[in-house]
């Protein structure tokens, strides 16, 4: 199963950290592939669903996110379908002294036909999870 691992501290109190991250529409502002997040349904907790529009390798790609655990100001994780890969997000937050540290986790399930392509996953996800992480750490220095 193909994933997006990383982890990243901030000089940044854990509910600034978790305010901003548990707020999914902000992926619009840290994750380098969305157009768009917008809230369809719910109020941030678990149930929540959020549409979210991507373009990766120039193709538009719609995700729909379901919070499944809403633990705050500790962890968020999602559900996320888009038809033909299932993914599951999992964002930890950690206050450390002065210092929060989050932890983000993308997986990645390829469906059906979308099994084929699985193999070259892996090098495109590395990039996609070091821009990520780059970016999220450096909204989360703005807190």
């Amino acid at each position: 199963m193909p994933d997006i691992d990383r982890t990243i501290t901030v000089d940044a109190d854990q509910q600034a950290v978790w305010d901003f991250l548990s707020d999914f529409t902000t992926t619009e502002q840290w994750d380098p592939p969305t157009q768009s997040t917008e809230r369809v349904s719910g109020d941030g907790g678990v149930g929540t669903v959020y549409r979210n529009v991507s373009k990766l390798l120039g193709k538009e790609t719609e995700v729909t996110y379901t919070v499944v655990v809403h633990e705050a100001p500790h962890r968020l994780e999602l559900d996320g379908d888009a038809g033909s890969v299932k993914l599951h997000d999992t964002i930890t937050i950690e206050q450390d002294g002065p210092r929060t540290t989050v932890r983000y986790v993308a997986e990645f399930h390829p469906q059906g036909a979308a099994k084929l392509v699985e193999p070259l996953l892996p090098l495109g996800l590395k990039k996609l999870g070091d821009d990520a992480a780059e970016q999220m750490e450096q909204c989360l220095r703005r807190l």
